[in-house]
């Protein structure tokens, strides 16, 4: 599915009440422009079975206090097999998730400071980092520019 097309499928999805289809389709350019920046128009996320998404903490090297909690995005299936997760636990499953689906789902996860979406299949050393509070930023940058402060939904996603 192509990036137009998971904005068309975004939009259609919302929740049909006054507002929020409103909202979504203010958002969806600027996610659209966040997932052109990555390479795939897909990524695998490693899930619960009740599709819970997977999250690490990572810790600093030189300061272990400094942690921050992540998502892994892999390019492939194959992929997820060498992540850190054990894939052979039958309580976790990989599923293709549309680049843009994963950052609206990243508006929504608190717990969450950034995924890694990588970008090279067999490559699991270098990825690209989007971080929660830049897709935030972005999103509050398009309200202000679109609408009045006070109109900001307060749970987007």
């Amino acid at each position: 599915m192509d990036l137009e097309e998971q904005v068309k499928t975004l939009i259609e999805d919302a929740p049909d009440d006054e507002n929020t289809i409103a909202y979504v389709s203010l958002i969806a350019p600027a996610l659209k422009h966040l997932a052109e920046q990555l390479r795939h128009s897909q990524y695998y996320i490693v899930q619960t079975l009740d599709q819970d998404w997977v999250i690490t903490t990572l810790s600093n090297n030189t300061q272990p206090e400094v942690e921050k909690t992540v998502v892994y995005a892999f390019p492939s299936l194959q992929d997820t097999s060498q992540s850190p997760y054990p894939m052979q636990d039958p309580n976790l499953i990989a599923l293709p998730i549309p680049t843009i689906h994963i950052l609206f789902q990243m508006l929504a996860m608190d717990v969450v400071d950034s995924t890694i979406f990588f970008e090279t299949p067999g490559n699991l050393t270098t990825g690209t980092e989007i971080q929660r509070s830049d897709i935030q930023a972005l999103v509050e940058s398009t309200f202000l520019n679109q609408r009045s402060p006070n109109s900001i939904p307060p749970n987007i996603a």
